[in-house]
């Protein structure tokens, strides 16, 4: 490989874990919200503006891939804990965001529950390589 088509390693992990048994729907909305909450914390992430030939703008997307897992109700259960121990930041998605509609309710369903009762269907965050792979031990890359 040449210095143009060798890949980038970065020393950072932006990873989403999904609940296995979520519906296709299901997957792609978690997904969506979840990497939303690592756009705001960490907006050093996010590239340059896009521009295609014609010079249209486009929106700034990842500078770096975002990497999607997947895992049981333990398995997030676990890396939940482990982040937490960690102190890191992330975002959290509960089944009951499914039945609400906006932000509001959206965090109100979250708020209503406690840390050890989440219903987690996914998680979302942003560390050190090693750091990420040990919070996500036991998950698997998403098919």
């Amino acid at each position: 490989m040449d210095a143009m088509t060798e890949p980038i390693r970065f020393p950072t992990k932006i990873a989403v874990l999904l609940r296995n048994d979520l519906v296709g729907w299901q997957r792609l909305n978690v997904t969506a919200f979840l990497v939303s909450g690592i756009a705001h914390a960490e907006p050093e992430l996010l590239g340059e503006e896009y521009r295609d030939a014609d010079g249209t703008a486009y929106l700034p997307m990842f500078g770096q891939p975002v990497l999607v897992f997947a895992g049981d109700r333990a398995t997030l259960a676990n890396a939940h804990s482990r982040a937490l121990a960690r102190r890191l930041r992330l975002a959290v998605f509960t089944s009951e965001l499914f039945a609400t509609g906006n932000d509001r309710d959206n965090r109100a369903a979250v708020q209503a529950v406690g840390r050890e009762k989440l219903d987690l269907v996914g998680l979302a965050l942003h560390a050190g390589r090693t750091v990420v792979d040990k919070v996500l031990k036991g998950a698997t890359m998403h098919q």
